[in-house]
C-alpha cells in the first residue's frame, strides 16, 4: 500500500490520494504534479486564494494599524508629560514598530525552515494561532506599577511578528505548490494583494471607531487637553482597532488547520509510504492519527527511498546546491531585491504625515477632526496608489512576467525618488505635484517589486528548500525595513531644532532611496523569469532545460538508478512535468 496523506477540504483538494494506487513512486509523482500543473482555473483555486488571503489581510492589518494607533496611545498614556503632553515619544513610537519587524524576521526564518523539515501541513495554522493570541493580548494590555504599557505592547508585537513572519513563506509556497502553472503568478499575487486590503481595513476601522466616539472626542481641542471622557474614549478606540485584527484570522483558521500536505512535499521530502494511508483512515474516523504496523512501515520507507529520484534534504545538500552559482545567484537576487525594496517601502511610510499635510489631512480643530482626517487621509493614499498597483500586478503577472514587472517597478521608483529628492524644495510649494509623485511611487511599489519579491521566491527553488529560501528572502526585506525605521527615520531630522518635527534632511533621504532602488534594479537581473514554467523546471529537475542539474551534482553518485539514497547525497534528477 502506497502513501496517502491526511487532510483535505473544499479549499484544498488532496491530489496525492488520487494516485495512491500506482506503485512506482516516480510515475505517481509525475502524474499527480501534472494534474495540478494543468488543471483549469476554477472555484477550487479561488477558495484556496481566499483562505490564504484572509491570513495576509490579517498580517497587513496588524502591521499597518499601529501607524494609526500610536497617536491614540500618546493621548491615553502621555497626558501628563511635561514636554509634549498627549504625544507619544518618538523613541517609543519607533520601538513599537521595530518590534514587529524584529519578530517577523524570526518567524520568516524559523517557520520557513520548519515547513521544510516537518511539513507545510503541520505548520500552517500555527502562525495564525500565534497572531490571534498576541493580537488579543495587545488589545487587553495596560500599564502597572511594575510594567509600562509600551513594554507590554512591544512584547506582544514581537510574538505577533513571529506569527506574521511565518505566514509569508507558508502562504506563498502552499499556494505555489497547489496552483496551476498557467495562473500561479495571479494566484500568489492575489494573496499578496490582500495586504492592500488589510491597510484599507485598518484605516476604515479607525474611521468607524472615531465616528462612534464623536461626541466624546469633540470635547477636546487637541491631544494635550484630551482628558476625562475624551481620554476614556480614545483608550477604547485603540483597543478596538488592534483587537479587530484577530477577527479575520479566526475565520480562516479551520481551513488552514485541515489542509492536506502538498503533493510536492509528500513526494520529495516526507517519503513515509505506510503511515499516510493509516492516517487517512484515522482522519475519517475522527482519530488523531493512524497506527500502522511498524514493520510494514519501515519496509515501505526503505523501498520508496531506493526508487525515488529526488534527493533527500540535508544541510550538506543545501550548501552544495546553493554553492553552485546558477542556484546561489537566484537566492542572492531574491533576498537582495527584497532588502533594497523594503528600505524605501517602509522608509516612505514614515513620511505619510508630510503627504497628509500636503492634502490637508494632518490637523484639526478638535480630537474628532484630527483622528477623522488621519483615517480618511490614509484611506485616500491607500486607494489612490497602493490597491490599484496590487491588482494591476494580479492581472498582468502571468502575461508580462515577474521579472519584467520588477524591472519596470525598480526603474520607475528610481526615477521618482530622484525627482522627489533633488526637486523636494520646489515640490513643497506645489502640494499637488508632491502628492502625485507619492501616489505614483505607491503604485509602482505594488505594480512592481513589492509584489514580485513575494511571488518569485515561492517558485524558483526546489521543494526541499523552497520554504527556507522564501523565509531567508523575506527576512532580508525586514532587515531593510528595520534599517529604514532605525537609521533613515532619524536621519531625516538631521539639523532640525531639538523638539521640533521638521525634516530638513528629507530630500537627501529620498536620494538615498533612489540609490537603493537602483541597486534593486541590478539584483533583479539575478532572478529567472518564472511565468508559465513548472516548479520542477525552475528547480533544475527537468532534463533538457538550461538550468538542469545532473544527478549527483558536484559529487559522484553513490547509488544506482535515478538517484542516490544516501541522506547527504547531492543531485536533483527529478522527473519533472
Amino acid at each position: 500500500m502506497v502513501q496517502q496523506t491526511a487532510g483535505g477540504n473544499a479549499a484544498f483538494h488532496n491530489f496525492h490520494n488520487d494516485y495512491a494506487h500506482i506503485e512506482d513512486p516516480n510515475e505517481r509523482r509525475r502524474l499527480a504534479l501534472a494534474e495540478i500543473d494543468k488543471a483549469p482555473f476554477g472555484w477550487y483555486h479561488m477558495r484556496a486564494v481566499v483562505v490564504a488571503g484572509i491570513g495576509f489581510f490579517t498580517d497587513a492589518y496588524d502591521i499597518f494599524a499601529i501607524n494609526l494607533v500610536t497617536s491614540m496611545l500618546g493621548v491615553v498614556y502621555w497626558q501628563n508629560s511635561t514636554s509634549k503632553p498627549g504625544i507619544l515619544p518618538s523613541n517609543s513610537d519607533t520601538a513599537i514598530k521595530v518590534a514587529t519587524s524584529g519578530g517577523t524576521i524570526l518567524g520568516q526564518v524559523g517557520f520557513g525552515i520548519l515547513a521544510d523539515v516537518v511539513g507545510r501541513k503541520k505548520m500552517y495554522g500555527l502562525e495564525l494561532i500565534l497572531i490571534i493570541f498576541a493580537t488579543l493580548a495587545q488589545s487587553l494590555s495596560a500599564a502597572s506599577p511594575a510594567m509600562s504599557v509600551i513594554g507590554l505592547i512591544i512584547f506582544w508585537r514581537v510574538l505577533m511578528g513571529i506569527g506574521i513572519g511565518g505566514d509569508y513563506p507558508l502562504s506563498a509556497i502552499i499556494i505555489s505548490e497547489f496552483a496551476t502553472t498557467r495562473w500561479r503568478g495571479a494566484m500568489m499575487g492575489a494573496v499578496f494583494a490582500m495586504q492592500g486590503m488589510g491597510q484599507l481595513g485598518a484605516a476604515l476601522i479607525a474611521l468607524i471607531v472615531t465616528v462612534g466616539f464623536k461626541e466624546s472626542l469633540l470635547s477636546a481641542s487637541g491631544p494635550s487637553s484630551c482628558d476625562g471622557v475624551c481620554q476614556v474614549a480614545v483608550d477604547k478606540m485603540w483597543r478596538v482597532v488592534i483587537g479587530f485584527g484577530a477577527v479575520p484570522g479566526c475565520i480562516a483558521l479551520y481551513y488552514r488547520l485541515t489542509i492536506p500536505e502538498t503533493p510536492r512535499y509528500t513526494f520529495d521530502v516526507a517519503r513515509d509510504v505506510e503511515k499516510g494511508s493509516e492516517d487517512v483512515k484515522a482522519y475519517f474516523q475522527g482519530k488523531s492519527e493512524g497506527r500502522p504496523d511498524e514493520i510494514r512501515r519501515v519496509t515501505a520507507i526503505a523501498d520508496s527511498e531506493g526508487r525515488l529520484e529526488t534527493p533527500r534534504a540535508s544541510f550538506r545538500d543545501f550548501v552544495a546546491h546553493f554553492r553552485q552559482w546558477k542556484f546561489g545567484k537566484v537566492l542572492l537576487g531574491t533576498a537582495g531585491s527584497w532588502f533594497f525594496l523594503d528600505v524605501a517601502f517602509y522608509g516612505l511610510g514614515l513620511n505619510n504625515s508630510i503627504i497628509l499635510g500636503a492634502i490637508g489631512y494632518s490637523k484639526g480643530d478638535n480630537m474628532y477632526e484630527i483622528f477623522r482626517r488621519n483615517a480618511v487621509g490614509n484611506l485616500i493614499l491607500v486607494c489612490a496608489g497602493a490597491i490599484p498597483g496590487y491588482w494591476v500586478t494580479v492581472f498582468t503577472v502571468d502575461t508580462l512576467g515577474r521579472r519584467t514587472i520588477q524591472l519596470i517597478g525598480f526603474t520607475m521608483l528610481t526615477i521618482l525618488f530622484v525627482i522627489i529628492g533633488f526637486a523636494y524644495n520646489v515640490l513643497l510649494k506645489h502640494n499637488g505635484a508632491l502628492l502625485a509623485l507619492y501616489v505614483l511611487a505607491q503604485f509602482f511599489f505594488n505594480f512592481g517589486p513589492n509584489a514580485t519579491t513575494f511571488i518569485v521566491p515561492g517558485e524558483c527553488f526546489p521543494t526541499r528548500y523552497r520554504s527556507t529560501s522564501h523565509g531567508i528572502s523575506a527576512a532580508s526585506g525586514k532587515i531593510g525595513a528595520i534599517i529604514a525605521q532605525v537609521v533613515l527615520g532619524p536621519l531625516r531630522q538631521r539639523g532640525a531644532t531639538p523638539g521640533s518635527n521638521d525634516s530638513p534632511w528629507l530630500n537627501h533621504v529620498m536620494e538615498i532611496f533612489a540609490l537603493f532602488m537602483l541597486c534593486g534594479l541590478f539584483t533583479t537581473f539575478l532572478i529567472p523569469e518564472t511565468k508559465r514554467k513548472t516548479l520542477e523546471n525552475l528547480a533544475g529537475e527537468v532534463k533538457g532545460t538550461v538550468n538542469y542539474c545532473e544527478p549527483g551534482g558536484r559529487y559522484k553518485k553513490r547509488g544506482g538508478g535515478g538517484g542516490s539514497s544516501d541522506p547527504d547525497s547531492v543531485g536533483s534528477g527529478g522527473t519533472g512535468v
